[in-house]
Parts: structure tokens; C-alpha cells; sequence
């Protein structure tokens, strides 16, 4: 244990980076509250999108990087904005007409066009909650509806109330003109309609603990702050939610930099420390805008399931959280690919390397062993080839390739190939374009299929690229079961039509045989597909039967 925390402290892992922030908190005393509160914030005015997993995926694994370097206990909490007022209906969601009738309603008091919960914003965190648990998260999911009302925040509530013109201060500055004369720390929620109201706050009572406001039909009521009868505005809010619970940590996107900024500076003014923060880069779809629940852009966390295990999502989430990154469907195949790689070379590394390695802040020092013996972008292409419309058919040619292999003893893999042949039929068969080969491909290809008609004729396509080259070394063993092999033979029929640089003939093969401007190491992949359907395949796109 001695070795693995001092190797954790000089970690250069972002986790530990960001752990080791927090555990500067508590160098001279351990927190008054017995533990670490790391907290992860969802706005549950839309479905919840992949971004939001992303948050309690990366929060987790600083969690147990915390836990690493520190004996103190840690928690996490997944608190839900849902007693925000709601302001626009997305544009993804059924009923769209009924649900303007609920502008302005709590989230919770929002009527569910789904018909599964009590209110909108309880299907959406029941789904967000079921996921999380799908995954093994530890968490503990909060409710801003059950804090306020259950008076869990009276107390900072209170001290709220008492610091108003503080907060007023540090939030007027921020906005226009025009907000600065209406703005107020508090919004109440209207006692007549249920509304979340925005509204200026007329008269305050510290000593009775409530606040006059007007209604919109112009009569002055006073509410108390506390049990629900209010709501905080976002940036006060958060400070007050932190000031309340004792945060110690919370990261959140590039957007709302400023928030925290302020957020932090109330949190101050209301006698609490603000928690360290990590600011990450925004997910991107596929037109580079940034992904939104109301919009529905993006991938959601169910639509990464359906073409790939759930460790390749959480892989992705751990990558460079600081870059900005394109969170699309095309993303899926490389994710799985190297989160495999990643484990493959985990149980040869040193303990430092395997700090650094992605898969210990998934899995710990007890991460699986990959059966991936067949990278997924190769089942992606094998599925094109051999037109697979489900995964027995691409086991047929998997068990040639890997006779030790099997759906029993290889699960991973056996999954990988269904997740395959959907992802194919659902991306890439509908946007496939075969194109005719030029004169010198036509010629190259039609060398490459005779080269793989006798290990003769391969032996001699490697020997004249040698001989061209000024190589006189001996001949390789020929095999056409070995990937190196048969690459070798791929490489010097490139090498004989004249191909520079060699990448066009790559190219060409991929865009002539597999309809992609892409593919795998060719050798891999005729020794997976094999020699006689390679072969059969060149044939087809030569006499044009491909296009």
C-alpha cells in the first residue's frame, strides 16, 4: 500500500493531479464532516445526455484517485436542479404543445410526456439514476425539490437572507442594466400559480426570516425563505448548495467558468469555503456545436450502448478532459480499440505506468484481461465484406482466424461482433461508395489476387520488390495464415505497381474492395476474411460488381 500511494502522489495522471488538490484542503485536520464530498450537478430540464455521465464518470475516477493518496472517507453526491423553473420545452420531446401549458412550473411539478413518473423531471432523473447504476457508480443522488422543502437548507437559507445585499453585490456588477433592476438572489415560487417566479425582492425580514414580493397581478405577498417557498438563483444557488453540504470538489464545463468565479465569491460571503474545481472542454456533435439536452444533439448514453461496451464509454470520458473533443458515433470503433490496447499492455507495466494507464482509473489494479483477439475496426470491416447480418455469420469467419476462440470463452468478442454488425447496417453500409479502379490499380489489384493464389507467386511478388529495392535479403516463410505475412505481400505488390507514396495504395484497396476511404492493416485483415474470399472479392470489384 506504501509503494502505490507514493507512486500516486508523484502521479501525473490528471485524477491524481486533481486528488491531490483536494487532500491540500485537509493537511492540517481532517474536514469537521467525517468525509470528502465530491458532487456532480444536473440540470434535468432535458433527457439526460452523455455529457452528464461524462461528469459523474470523471468525478468518480478522482474520487478513487482521492482514495489512493488519503484515508479520509469520501462521498459522492449527484444533486439534481429540479426545482428550477421551467423555461423552454426541447425540441426532442412529445407533447410539445401540452407542455407549454407548464412553463414556469417547477421541473417536478412539470407534467412527464411520457406518462412513467409523476413529473418530468422524475422520469428524467430515474433515468439518469438507472444508468449510473448500471455502471457501479457509488453515489448518493440529491434533490433540490426534497432539500428545499425538507428544510435541509433553511439553515443556509437563512444566512442567505441575512448576506442578501452581499450577494446582491457580487451578482449586480455582472448583469445588464436593464436585469440589474429586477434581479434578485431569491425567486419565489408563487403561492396563486406554482410558478417560479422573476421577480424583485420589495422588503426582506431577517428577524422573521421572509421576503416581500409582487405578484404579476400586482398584490404584495411575503413568503418565508425556507421550506420550499423559494428557490435561489443559479449562481447563488450553487454557492449556497456548497456553503450548505460542504463541498470539497466539483468540475464542470469550459461554459461556466464565470459561474464558478462568482459562485465561489458568494460561497465566501456566505462563511464557507468554495471546493476545488476542474473546468473541462465541451463535447462537440458532428457540426462541431455543443452538445445540449435541448436539442438533443450529440450521442446519448443509450445510443453508445447500442454499439459498444459500457467500459469504452467511460475510457472516452477519461481522455484529456481539458481538450475539446467530437462526441459522435464515428468516435465509438477507435474508443474500443484503444481502451483493448490499454489493456492488453496494463499487466506488463510498472506500477507508475499503470497509474498512467487509463484503464486503472476504470477498473483499479484489478482491470480484466482482453479477449479482443480481432480489433473491433476489423470486425467493422469484415461485416462490410462479408455483408454480416448478424454475428454467427461473423464468427464463421473469426473461428478460422482464431480457432481457440469462441463466443464461451471470448464474451468480449462475442459482443464486439454483434455491437459490429449493428453498427455497420446503422453507419457505415448506407454511406458506403465503391469506386472503379484506375488503369494502375486494375493492374496492381488483379497481382495482388494472383500473389494470393500460390505462396509461388506471393514468394515471387516479394522477391522482385527486394530485388528492386537493392534488398538481397532471404525470403521470409510463407504463410498465408500469418498477418505479417501477408501484409509483406500487400506491401510489395504496392511496391511493384510504383505506388508514392505507398499510402495511395492503401487507399485504393480500401476505397476499390471496402467501399471507405479507411481501413485496417490489410495482411490482418485478409487472414480474417481469408485468402480464397480476398481473393473472390478483388475479382468482384475488377468486373465492376461492386459499385
Amino acid at each position: 500500500m506504501t509503494d502505490l500511494r507514493d507512486a500516486a502522489m508523484s502521479s501525473k495522471a490528471w485524477p491524481f493531479e486533481e486528488a491531490r488538490r483536494v487532500l491540500k484542503r485537509y493537511q492540517k485536520q481532517a474536514p469537521e464532516k467525517g468525509y470528502v464530498l465530491f458532487q456532480t450537478g444536473y440540470g434535468p430540464s432535458g433527457l439526460p445526455h452523455i455529457g452528464t455521465f461524462g461528469e459523474v464518470a470523471r468525478t468518480t475516477m478522482v474520487r478513487r484517485a482521492f482514495e489512493q493518496i488519503s484515508d479520509i472517507p469520501t462521498k459522492l453526491i449527484c444533486f439534481s436542479d429540479d426545482m428550477d423553473g421551467f423555461r423552454k420545452v426541447p425540441t426532442n420531446l412529445p407533447m410539445q404543445e401540452e407542455l407549454k401549458e407548464d412553463l414556469n412550473l417547477p421541473l417536478t411539478k412539470v407534467r412527464d410526456p411520457f406518462g412513467t413518473h409523476a413529473g418530468f423531471a422524475q422520469h428524467n432523473n430515474a433515468r439518469l439514476c438507472a444508468f449510473l447504476d448500471s455502471y457501479g457508480f457509488e453515489y448518493e443522488f440529491a434533490s433540490a425539490t426534497d432539500y428545499y422543502t425538507s428544510g435541509k437548507f433553511d439553515e443556509a437559507l437563512l444566512i442567505a437572507l441575512e448576506r442578501f445585499d452581499k450577494i446582491q453585490e457580487i451578482m449586480l456588477p455582472t448583469l445588464g442594466a436593464e436585469r440589474q433592476e429586477t434581479y434578485s438572489c431569491f425567486l419565489p415560487v408563487s403561492p396563486k400559480t406554482g410558478h417560479v417566479l422573476q421577480v424583485p425582492t420589495l422588503e426582506r425580514n431577517v428577524a422573521k426570516g421572509t421576503i416581500v414580493y409582487q405578484e404579476p397581478d400586482g398584490e404584495k405577498i411575503e413568503i418565508p425563505v425556507t421550506g420550499g417557498n423559494v428557490k435561489m438563483q443559479w449562481k447563488p444557488d450553487w454557492a449556497m448548495r456548497w456553503a450548505a453540504l460542504g463541498v470539497d470538489y466539483e468540475m464542470s464545463g469550459k461554459d461556466l467558468i464565470d459561474s464558478v468565479t462568482q459562485s465561489s465569491k458568494i460561497c465566501r460571503a456566505l462563511g464557507a469555503r468554495p471546493p476545488e474545481s476542474l473546468s473541462y472542454e465541451l463535447f462537440n456533435d458532428e457540426q462541431g456545436q455543443k452538445i445540449s439536452k435541448s436539442k438533443g444533439n450529440g450521442l446519448s448514453m443509450e445510443e453508445w450502448l447500442r454499439y459498444a461496451a459500457p467500459e469504452s464509454l467511460q475510457y472516452f470520458m477519461y481522455l484529456k478532459p481539458k481538450t475539446a473533443k467530437r462526441l459522435y458515433f464515428d468516435v465509438i470503433p477507435k474508443a474500443v480499440d484503444e481502451y483493448h490496447q490499454q489493456l492488453r499492455a496494463f499487466p506488463g507495466q510498472d506500477l507508475k505506468a499503470q497509474l498512467n494507464n487509463p484503464v486503472y482509473h476504470l477498473h483499479g489494479q484489478d482491470a480484466p484481461q482482453s479477449d479482443m483477439v480481432v480489433p473491433f475496426s476489423m470486425l467493422l470491416n469484415l461485416a462490410s465484406a462479408s455483408s454480416a447480418e448478424d454475428k454467427d455469420t461473423m464468427w464463421g469467419f473469426i473461428a478460422k482466424y482464431a480457432p481457440e476462440a469462441s463466443a464461451e470463452t471470448h464474451p468480449n468478442l462475442d459482443q464486439a461482433a454483434g455491437f459490429a454488425v449493428r453498427y455497420f447496417n446503422d453507419f457505415v453500409k448506407p454511406t458506403k461508395t465503391y469506386r472503379a479502379p484506375t488503369d494502375q490499380e486494375r493492374a496492381a489489384l488483379q497481382d495482388l489476387a494472383d500473389a494470393l493464389r500460390s505462396e509461388e507467386a506471393a514468394l515471387a511478388a516479394i522477391a522482385k520488390k527486394n530485388a528492386a529495392m537493392g534488398n538481397d535479403d532471404a525470403l521470409p516463410t510463407a504463410d498465408f495464415s500469418d498477418d505479417d505475412f501477408l501484409q509483406s505481400v500487400v506491401f510489395a505488390v504496392g511496391k511493384n505497381h510504383g505506388f508514392e507514396p505507398l499510402r495511395d495504395w492503401f487507399t485504393a484497396i480500401y476505397e476499390v474492395l471496402l467501399g471507405a476511404s479507411q481501413g485496417p492493416r490489410f495482411g490482418g485483415f485478409i487472414a480474417l476474411y481469408g485468402v480464397a474470399e480476398t481473393i473472390a472479392l478483388i475479382e468482384r470489384a475488377l468486373a465492376g460488381e461492386l459499385i
